[in-house]
């Protein structure tokens, strides 16, 4: 019988990284039909706690940093447990990639950082067509995209991640 304290060889931990619109909850969607994966989604999990209260990049901040806390030793727990998960939070950032890194180490697994790599013009036309089909929890503006943007910094190695690129298409 496995102990709790070690991951199932099989266990994954799959962390998404891209700009707003880059297909970040689609992959997460593909990843997570394969066998014995779980999809946890920021977007999902923030629409439930706090609706109506993400207006601004600063509501976002507190609302998503308040749900990191909470969920970082749930994850690794599942993933102890022999789960692979695909955490849709966006790692778009050398912080947001550290709490994720601590995780990993938390969770001592496997895991996979997707980057997908698309330019803005492509991410904006995407978000666009999100915004007018209402299908998504959060509608975001150009100039939204623009401020949020500026602060995505592109996953490096020394960060300690095995990245999986998903190219320009």
């Amino acid at each position: 019988m496995q102990s709790h304290s070690e991951s199932s060889p099989a266990a994954v931990l799959h962390l998404l990284c891209g700009k707003i619109g880059a297909g970040k909850s689609t992959l997460a969607v593909r990843l997570a039909s394969l066998p014995r994966t779980v999809l946890i989604s920021e977007d999902a999990w923030l629409a439930a706690l706090y609706p109506g209260e993400i207006r601004e990049v600063a509501d976002y901040a507190r609302c998503a940093g308040r749900l990191r806390q909470a969920m970082g030793g749930h994850v690794a727990a599942l993933v102890r447990a022999g789960l692979s998960v695909v955490l849709d939070f966006p790692a778009n950032t050398r912080a947001s990639r550290a709490w994720l890194r601590q995780v990993v180490d938390a969770a001592g697994c496997r895991h996979q950082l997707h980057f997908l790599d698309l330019p803005d013009a492509v991410c904006k036309a995407r978000l666009r067509a999100r915004n007018q089909s209402g299908t998504h929890p959060f509608t975001t503006s150009e100039a939204q995209y623009d401020a949020i943007t500026a602060y995505f910094v592109t996953p490096q190695d020394d960060e300690g991640f095995e990245i999986v690129r998903h190219g320009q298409g």
